[in-house]
């Protein structure tokens, strides 16, 4: 799932399959993913999930989508620092002139919903590219979004992270882990896990290190359910509350990888985020 390696930091995706993908950002297909093990779920069900996309660097299919976000105000949209990366877009984030938050689309490959140009990207200074610490950018809309589209964002103490919490991870990236993209929102359901758990998958080593302060670990004991490639950005939802942002990871569903997402609760009083 997610950032497979220092140089692949891009998007997630929900597949059952655990094989990890090069993701080259400029490649209209290097930036999808889907759920591992996960199924399609209405968008009118999850309205604050939102996808970005880019045509002009990721090709018109699939409405260009590169990445997840979602909606925490009418006119704020959380997704990954890494999403907003050369790695990822192929260019500085200052030179993609048609970034697009795509909102009420169920089909990718359609026109329905809506499409919602970003007004200012404001990517978290303290976001650390070597151990994933951080990994949070807030994006401000030229036009609100509805109230409906809004997922209230835990906060430090919530029972929704407590391990073992049911939790459902969302996104539009690599269902099976072997470049399977998908047009449609695809959810899997996971679990939040133990601190210790990824603390041990991931000591410090190409791939992060985990930190349980900024960080939550999410997924099944023996995995098959995961984020993947294009996932990146998107929500981990818990109790009703917007508790992860899918983050990084080894692999897409294998045991003994679990997915990291950003902790919501670190970064929910962002001034960024005020307006």
């Amino acid at each position: 799932m997610r950032s497979i390696s220092r140089a692949l930091i891009g998007a997630l995706a929900l597949t059952s399959a655990g094989v990890a993908l090069p993701l080259a950002a400029p490649a209209p297909a290097a930036a999808d993913g889907v759920i591992i093990g996960g199924r399609p779920v209405p968008v009118s069900e999850s309205p604050w999930a939102v996808a970005l996309g880019s045509r002009q660097q990721f090709g018109s299919g699939r409405s260009g989508q590169f990445c997840g976000a979602v909606v925490v105000a009418p006119t704020k949209v959380l997704t990954a620092a890494h999403c907003m990366s050369r790695d990822v877009l192929g260019t500085d984030r200052s030179a993609v002139r048609d970034l697009r938050v795509i909102a009420d689309r169920d089909n990718l490959a359609d026109q329905n919903g809506r499409e919602v140009a970003v007004n200012d990207i404001w990517v978290n200074p303290q976001y650390d590219a070597v151990t994933n610490a951080g990994d949070v950018a807030v994006l401000t809309l030229s036009q609100p979004l509805s109230k409906n589209h809004v997922i209230p964002m835990a906060q430090a103490g919530d029972s929704a992270y407590k391990a073992e919490t049911s939790a459902t991870v969302y996104g539009w990236g690599d269902t099976t882990g072997r470049a399977t993209y998908t047009t449609r929102l695809h959810a899997a359901q996971v679990r939040v896990l133990e601190d210790s758990v990824c603390e041990r998958a991931y000591p410090g080593t190409l791939d992060g290190r985990y930190e349980a302060n900024t960080m939550v670990c999410a997924g099944q004991s023996g995995g098959g359910r995961d984020a993947c490639q294009g996932d990146s950005g998107g929500p981990l939802v818990a109790r009703g509350r917007l508790i992860g942002l899918v983050s990084w990871g080894s692999g897409c569903g294998e045991a003994e990888s679990p997915g990291v997402y950003t902790r919501v609760s670190a970064v929910s009083g962002l001034r960024a985020l005020e307006g």
